[in-house]
């Protein structure tokens, strides 16, 4: 369990999906719950165009810009950039043990997988690899090629979660931000954090459930 002096590295990559990103944010922030935040140069530009036009490219102002556009204190979110070879996710003698890369795109995947560590995001996942600790990698692409799977093997056999970008329905979800949270949900029960966006299967209306197996 997360607790409260515990630090998360969160990196958002260049592939679709970044609403999930966004929305784990949200919750850690809520929760009051230390996180470095890494955005890649690619990410950015799927955020201008998935998320927000006017999305910021500059580190200093993301934490404000989110903090008025979702009306959540982020104060506790410190937003870095790719290049940061001095931040703490760099090295195991200060690295959160946990990390999440949501989304995760194949090109960083193929990365972390043989251990490039050309950008602070493939360092920092490099680092929870070798220190023992809690690797989330959230792939969002389809179909899935031979070598997207190999690489996905390979980090599973590592100890890796690979927690791919999949929407649930038993929760039956009203609107796209339902769906959203069917998969943060599953982020979150990984971290883990006590904090409940969905049902749990078995919980939801019997009725509703019954319907959709």
């Amino acid at each position: 369990m997360i607790a409260m002096n515990d630090s998360v590295t969160v990196a958002i990559t260049g592939a679709s999906g970044v609403q999930y990103a966004v929305r784990l944010l949200q919750v850690l922030a809520a929760q009051s719950v230390s996180v470095y935040c890494v955005i890649s140069d690619t990410a950015k530009l799927v955020l201008k165009k998935e998320y927000d036009e006017y999305f910021p490219t500059c580190e200093s102002d993301m934490g404000g810009y989110f903090s008025n556009t979702l009306n959540t204190d982020f104060s506790s979110i410190q937003f870095i950039t790719n290049d940061d070879w001095y931040c703490a996710i760099a090295s195991g003698s200060g690295a959160p043990k946990t990390m999440v890369v949501c989304p995760c795109s194949m090109g960083t995947l193929s990365a972390i997988s043989c251990g490039a560590s050309n950008s602070l995001i493939e360092r920092a996942a490099d680092v929870v690899i070798k220190e023992r600790g809690n690797l989330i990698v959230v792939p969002r692409e389809s179909p899935f090629s031979t070598i997207h799977l190999k690489n996905m093997l390979g980090l599973s056999e590592m100890g890796v979660c690979v927690l791919p970008a999949v929407p649930s329905f038993y929760s039956n979800p009203n609107n796209i931000n339902d769906l959203v949270d069917t998969v943060v949900q599953r982020i979150i029960n990984q971290l883990p954090l006590a904090v409940s966006l969905i049902p749990a299967w078995g919980k939801c209306d019997e009725g509703s459930t019954s319907e959709n197996k």
